[in-house]
């Protein structure tokens, strides 16, 4: 008996949408999608029901990726509350000046899914759900008198970063949604007794 070298149809499908309607758009067609995943039309419905499970499934798939990017980006950035939360938008930055940046996913998702019922926003939703709570946890430990208005705030300045950077490259917005969050996050900072 032999294993499976190449991935299944279900597979290929998710990785040429993941793919394709990061670089493309959400509006990327479906035989785009199909012909990069080399699968039959049946193999897109035997397994999504169609391109609005398929794009749910992606944008599911890669929001616990993202979310985990958040946990270790803070963990590398070691155990104060303050350099966690700025080391996201060094982070945010790092990856906004790579070549392949194209936006934020969820963001380009939300605007392009017409449909305010399409399965695909209750999934950016719960991501969005999910980085508040990690912003909003650290803010908790940082002993900021508004830890819920800040973390609003640090995810207002996150996407403004994030849609700044894919709309006019090279104009380094990282930089001052850094010098922005800092204002934030010291807000709760303890004055000396």
């Amino acid at each position: 008996m032999t294993a499976r070298t190449t991935p299944g149809p279900r597979e290929r499908l998710l990785d040429a949408a993941r793919q394709l309607t990061y670089t493309q758009g959400m509006g990327v067609g479906i035989d785009a999608i199909l012909k990069s995943a080399n699968v039959a039309r049946r193999s897109l419905y035997e397994h999504f029901g169609g391109k609005d499970g398929l794009i749910t499934e992606v944008l599911r798939r890669t929001a616990v990726v993202d979310v985990a990017a958040y946990r270790t980006t803070m963990d590398a950035a070691g155990d104060d509350p303050r350099a966690r939360l700025l080391a996201v938008f060094d982070r945010l930055g790092e990856v906004a000046d790579t070549p392949a940046f194209r936006g934020c996913r969820y963001l380009a998702a939300d605007l392009a899914l017409a449909d305010p019922d399409h399965p695909g926003h209750a999934v950016t939703r719960e991501y969005r759900e999910d980085v508040h709570q990690i912003l909003e946890h650290e803010l908790v430990r940082l002993e900021h008198p508004r830890p819920g208005h800040a973390a609003d705030q640090l995810q207002l300045l996150v996407d403004g970063l994030l849609a700044v950077a894919a709309t006019r490259p090279g104009s380094g917005p990282a930089a001052a949604a850094r010098e922005l969050a800092e204002r934030v996050v010291d807000e709760g900072r303890r004055a000396p007794a």
